[in-house]
């Protein structure tokens, strides 16, 4: 153990020991990345140096370097700030935890917000001078930029585990059980530096959300103490608004199911979040997985506007019972115009996905 002020270091006995290092902000071994105006996103600390560089350089060009959640949140705050924001991402589109065709609405979202989209551009470098960043290098261009944020993902911060011989998991995150404990001795582990299992796929999952932690901590404090308790696992929901569009998504992807050569059909339907008479209706799209055969629901995604978002946790709640699309039919949800139809559209594509399935 080092003692931060003093510099010195000591050993120090325990009983039991958690471990919760969190996670660490991906950044690429790429000259000019440590370089003034260059920023990541993971803590306090760093979202008051952003915001402290803001309101002082006042930067006219920001270019956004992936577009995840933290890039997408951050993308809206800076033209709110009326910044000029570019977003380069390597793949075809934004958020790949969803559906190529569910991520295109969120596309025509930023294009309409006057945003830059550089999708299929991979990052190679910078356009550094005097030790501050002017410009990113993509494979294709070099876009002007007096502010760098990048949005990169990030990965456990299980080093210090690893070092001392705690075993990690095919994540990279320190491996655990379901009550929390490391297989090392007198050893725990929670949140962003462990992984977690996958409820619908059965395998490891990294999930670095703060509401995955919460859960973990209060589960390994329990068992800490000489209680008793599990942590089953995640469905991997999750959930971010993008302007006006409320995007949320739990469970399995197409191209995840594909992956664990699982036999499914997708139902996918367009709808309002209200009674379509009453004041204040808004689209939503919800596209939902189920397995052939069997009808057990795999995965959902919801796009829409105010009120679309937090119908995920039906699907989410559903995922964690193992419930099929058929008993998703007859829940009993409830109903008043300001908020739903007869029918919620979560039953809806539930029974287009009971008929195909």
């Amino acid at each position: 153990m080092q003692d931060l002020k003093t510099g010195k270091t000591r050993q120090e006995s325990f009983d039991q020991l958690l471990i919760a290092t969190g996670a660490v902000s991906i950044r690429p071994e790429i000259p000019g990345i440590r370089s003034r105006g260059i920023y990541d996103l993971n803590t306090l600390q760093s979202g008051i140096e952003v915001r402290r560089a803001v309101d002082e350089k006042k930067p006219g060009q920001v270019v956004i370097v992936g577009g995840g959640y933290i890039g997408l949140e951050m993308a809206e705050n800076f033209v709110r700030r009326g910044l000029n924001v570019t977003i380069v991402e390597k793949t075809p589109q934004v958020m790949n935890t969803l559906d190529p065709d569910m991520a295109a609405q969120i596309n025509k979202t930023l294009q309409e917000a006057r945003l830059k989209l550089c999708l299929n551009e991979s990052l190679k470098g910078f356009d550094i001078g005097e030790e501050e960043v002017r410009g990113v290098v993509t494979d294709q261009r070099t876009l002007p930029a007096d502010l760098v944020l990048l949005g990169l993902g990030v990965r456990p911060n299980s080093a210090l585990a690893g070092k001392a011989g705690i075993p990690l998991g095919k994540t990279g995150g320190i491996k655990v059980n379901e009550r929390m404990r490391t297989e090392a001795q007198g050893v725990w582990a929670t949140g962003n530096c462990c992984e977690s299992l996958h409820l619908v796929s059965r395998r490891p999952f990294f999930l670095p959300l703060g509401t995955v932690a919460n859960k973990q901590g209060r589960v390994a404090g329990i068992n800490i103490a000489g209680g008793q308790a599990t942590f089953p696992g995640v469905a991997g929901t999750a959930m971010v608004k993008v302007f006006e569009l409320e995007v949320a998504r739990t469970g399995l992807q197409e191209r995840e199911a594909r992956e664990l050569g699982l036999p499914y059909i997708t139902a996918k339907i367009e709808t309002q979040t209200r009674a379509r008479y009453y004041p204040g209706t808004g689209e939503m799209t919800v596209k939902i997985l189920a397995e052939k055969g069997t009808g057990r629901l795999l995965g959902g995604q919801i796009v829409g506007r105010e009120g679309a978002g937090k119908r995920i946790d039906v699907l989410a709640t559903a995922l964690h019972s193992g419930l099929t699309v058929e008993d998703m039919i007859n829940l009993d949800l409830g109903y008043s115009p300001p908020f739903s139809a007869v029918w919620d559209p979560v039953q809806i594509a539930a029974r287009q996905a009971a008929n195909l399935v």
